[in-house]
């Protein structure tokens, strides 16, 4: 499968906002958005006009890349979506944040979505007591995500209840840092999600 190798900081300064890819580093003065706030490139700091379809074009590429998913794997999700009943941005999202690998890190067993991921393909989670290692798993209401049993002693999963406590957790998962699991009570909602997305404009952005 493509992966992206090269540096994830320039990722979010192209979009113009942190998407928290490198976990802790996001937080701290260390974080290259923080210091260049401006795309990478040697016309990065020129002002440009952006076009109504520009436009529309990074706010999916933004939320494809928080999420890190490839372009066909994002058109997926949004055919599935749009094939709901309902709203279907809102329908997008839900899907997005229902995948294992981010409930994992919404959950604060992962510093960001990308060391989730791998966790979940090393087969450290489960879920409702099945281990599962793919991480375009879609969770469901009742389902317990938790980190497997022999797993629990790494120094990672230790360090879980910290990095709850300084992300927080949303309103649709239950958690139990001392247990090492969570479970969803619901499904998530638009108000759930903070980060600043206008999904109205990915909704458009496919529809052309």
């Amino acid at each position: 499968m493509a992966r992206y190798t090269e540096s994830k900081c320039r990722i979010c300064r192209r979009e113009g906002t942190k998407l928290f890819l490198k976990g802790d580093r996001c937080y701290t003065d260390k974080c290259a958005y923080e210091r260049r706030a401006y795309p990478p490139g040697e016309h990065g700091r020129a002002r440009k006009k952006s076009s109504d379809y520009a436009i529309q074009l990074r706010e999916k590429q933004k939320v494809r890349r928080m999420y890190g998913l490839l372009e066909g794997q994002f058109r997926k999700y949004f055919e599935i979506a749009d094939a709901r009943k309902g709203a279907t941005g809102e329908n997008l999202l839900e899907l997005l944040e229902r995948r294992l690998d981010n409930v994992v890190y919404r959950l604060g067993f992962a510093n960001s979505r990308v060391q989730a991921r791998q966790l979940v393909r090393h087969g450290h989670i489960t879920v409702s007591g099945r281990r599962v290692n793919i991480p375009s798993f879609i969770v469901k209401v009742g389902d317990v995500v938790a980190v497997a049993e022999k797993s629990r002693k790494m120094l990672l999963f230790q360090e879980a209840q910290e990095v709850l406590a300084r992300r927080g957790a949303p309103g649709w998962v239950d958690v139990n840092g001392s247990e090492f699991k969570g479970e969803v009570k619901a499904l998530p909602v638009r108000d759930d999600i903070t980060f600043p997305i206008n999904e109205q404009l990915i909704v458009e952005l496919y529809s052309k």
